[in-house]
């Protein structure tokens, strides 16, 4: 049965009301944030960075931070510039490892962290994780030739990961579980990691693919090396700021998922991983996968475990 002007009127009004009301909401949350506050207050935004996570968040000759966390991170800042009223607003850079990130955020010495966090549920009782912006699988990097195929093969071998990580959760699971024997070393980094790697003491370093990919670049002889293994994980990627703070999150997960929604996150996706990147101009050569591609259709922040 069609109905009625005056209930169509209504159920529009009631839409309507509903939908201002969620941006009222939404807007006394931004206005009561305490990290707004504390960057208004101080005219700085402190921003956590990475110093060698190729193609990223690391340095570049000049030692000015770059990737494509940094150019996300770079259009969040300005709509923060926005919401806080001020263009002039500073921003302080901090490098960040595995092992302090988390804390830095939590104490406050860093606002935002635009690095290569992954979106644990564990690390949810302890910050906030913005939109997704990259979708990862743990995996191996070897030496091409190298009897190491996939992580069976590394059952009473020494193996290398970045302490802190969740590829070193997952190492020691295993090793646990399946009895592996393998020697697990933690290093402070992905450049340590993989001079570990390249001395020969290690047969294998585990982490997230596209990361093994940014270490090998670094290598004298890149094609030397290879990533291999199945997954043992798929790791989103999302920036780390402080829990309990809505009004913050909101304006960042609104920058993020319009880079998504306009289609510009696929100009900066192409930028880093399909044309050749510093700091040996060497592509990724890294199509978008099934998982990156959901994720920008439909941005969230949840985690995958």
């Amino acid at each position: 049965m069609t109905q009625s002007f005056p209930i169509r009127a209504a159920v529009l009004l009631a839409a309507f009301s509903g939908a201002g009301s969620a941006l009222a909401a939404d807007a006394a949350a931004v206005a009561a944030s305490p990290t707004l506050s504390k960057i208004k207050s101080s005219n700085t935004i402190s921003i956590g960075h990475r110093t060698s996570s190729i193609p990223f968040s690391y340095y570049d000759a000049n030692q000015k931070v770059i990737g494509f966390a940094q150019d996300i991170c770079d259009r969040v800042v300005e709509a923060v510039k926005k919401e806080a009223g001020s263009q002039n607003l500073q921003v302080r850079m901090v490098p960040v490892t595995s092992q302090n990130r988390q804390s830095l955020v939590q104490n406050g010495t860093v606002d935002l962290e635009c690095g290569v966090t992954t979106n644990l549920k564990s690390r949810q009782q302890q910050v906030a994780f913005s939109t997704t912006y990259f979708v990862a699988g743990t995996r191996l990097l070897v030496k091409k030739g190298s009897p190491i195929h996939d992580f069976p093969d590394l059952a009473g071998k020494n193996v290398v990961t970045n302490a802190g990580t969740t590829s070193e959760r997952i190492l020691r699971k295993l090793n646990d579980e399946k009895g592996a024997n393998m020697t697990i070393q933690s290093a402070k980094d992905y450049g340590e990691s993989f001079l570990i790697l390249q001395s020969g003491r290690v047969a294998a370093f585990m982490m997230d693919d596209v990361l093994l990919s940014g270490a090998r670049t670094l290598a004298p002889k890149p094609d030397d090396w290879a990533v291999v293994g199945t997954p043992q994980s798929f790791e989103a990627y999302g920036f780390m700021m402080r829990r309990d703070d809505p009004g913050f999150k909101q304006v960042v997960d609104n920058a993020m998922t319009g880079l998504m929604r306009s289609g510009e996150i696929n100009t900066l996706y192409a930028k880093w991983f399909q044309k050749p990147v510093p700091p040996k101009n060497i592509s990724f050569d890294l199509p978008q996968s099934e998982q990156i591609k959901k994720a920008y259709a439909n941005p969230n922040d949840e985690a995958f475990e």
